[in-house]
């Protein structure tokens, strides 16, 4: 018994049934007109859903405009230094989205901005240079990572840059214990280690800042919200950059990511070849695997990725089970596994070993962690 909200003119001009009469014919359908997605009952529900989403993430934004937040601008030395010795030139989608970025630190609200661009794109770069901004202005930055595999992906690309200009980065997953924990505990909260790099082990209730100013979440989509807040409320009126390797068109960003301002980077790096795409036939699979031999001689890795775990009677597609077995008969332990009824542990492994040469094939089904970065993975 909702009141109608949608304005009676315009759902005269749809032909659509008041909100409860559409509400009982969707669930309750009279013949089989009724269960086609375009019957107008259907319709209108569908509308009420997108409006209301729409509404939600429109109220969000407003919120977060009221949100005080506080001008963050550093004096540039920093991020001047770990430019100069970049062995490469930023992109100018780099050049842009931190121009993006910059202008909403120094405003005198909070900053929430979704950065989106594939794996080696340099994602990390801007949030590095990001982050700088805010240790220039006297605070501390954090980068949260769902993996510790990405997390420690991180560390490598951060630590040398940070340190050549005098910023000491440390880390925290859930692999430290004990006194190692608290040392790195101890130094942020004295205000000792202004960079740190981490897993969910971040947002723990014992872990304190000094003056925590700026959060990136990589691979945003693994973490909930509540984990997103808990994060920015270790710190006074934290400013949030969330990235994702995710490609997200746009017109399905403006609609899921409403409440976020958005940064894209399309460019690639110089030097990236193209990419070759090929299809084959399933009769040819003798061909393929000719092919990854003649690749692992030239020391690529290769993902086989699969639409299925295992088998089915009813879906006529290569599962990864199956497909992971025949290639470990042909290639032995180089051929690894992952899938999404792994726990989280064992598909950290899998990606682990794929990403430490271990193993050289890694056979997987969708659920496969866009954000690792395995250069020498090409096939």
């Amino acid at each position: 018994d909702l009141p109608e909200w949608i304005d009676t003119a315009y759902l005269a001009q749809q032909g659509w049934k008041p909100w409860r009469d559409a509400l009982l014919e969707a669930h309750g359908p009279e013949n089989e007109a009724a269960l086609d997605p375009q019957a107008p009952a259907r319709q209108r529900l569908a509308y009420d859903e997108l409006l209301s989403n729409q509404l939600a993430l429109a109220l969000v934004r407003v919120a977060m405009r009221k949100v005080k937040g506080r001008a963050i601008e550093g004096d540039g030395a920093l991020r001047t230094n770990v430019i100069d010795a970049l062995p490469f030139k930023l992109t100018s989608s780099q050049e842009e989205a931190l121009g993006e970025i910059y202008e909403d630190m120094a405003a005198p609200i909070r900053m929430l901005r979704l950065l989106q661009g594939d794996v080696g794109s340099g994602k990390t770069v801007v949030a590095l240079l990001a982050m700088l901004n805010a240790i220039e202005a006297g605070g501390q930055a954090a980068i949260m990572a769902p993996t510790e595999i990405l997390a420690r992906q991180h560390l490598a690309t951060i630590e040398p840059l940070a340190e050549a200009v005098g910023i000491g980065v440390v880390l925290l997953t859930g692999r430290e214990k004990g006194k190692t924990r608290q040392a790195v505990l101890d130094k942020l909260e004295s205000g000792e280690a202004t960079l740190v790099v981490g897993t969910h082990a971040l947002f723990q209730d014992d872990v304190g800042f000094r003056e925590l100013n700026m959060a990136v979440i990589d691979e945003q989509h693994r973490f909930g919200v509540h984990q997103r807040l808990t994060l920015a409320a270790k710190g006074r009126a934290v400013d949030i950059l969330v990235m994702t390797a995710t490609p997200i068109p746009r017109t399905l960003m403006l609609t899921a990511y409403g409440d976020m301002d958005v940064s894209r980077l399309p460019d690639k790096p110089a030097g990236r070849l193209p990419i070759d795409t090929r299809v084959m036939p399933i009769e040819r699979l003798g061909d393929v695997t000719q092919a990854l031999k003649r690749s692992l001689d030239t020391g690529a890795g290769i993902y086989w990725v699969c639409p299925l775990v295992e088998e089915s009677e009813v879906l006529d597609v290569a599962a990864a089970e199956d497909r992971h077995a025949y290639l470990k008969r042909i290639f032995g332990d180089v051929a690894g596994l992952v899938h999404g009824r792994m726990k989280g542990k064992e598909k950290d492994a899998a990606m682990e070993a794929f990403a430490s040469r271990q193993t050289r094939i890694l056979v997987a089904t969708t659920v496969i962690e866009v954000g690792v970065d395995v250069p020498d993975a090409t096939v």
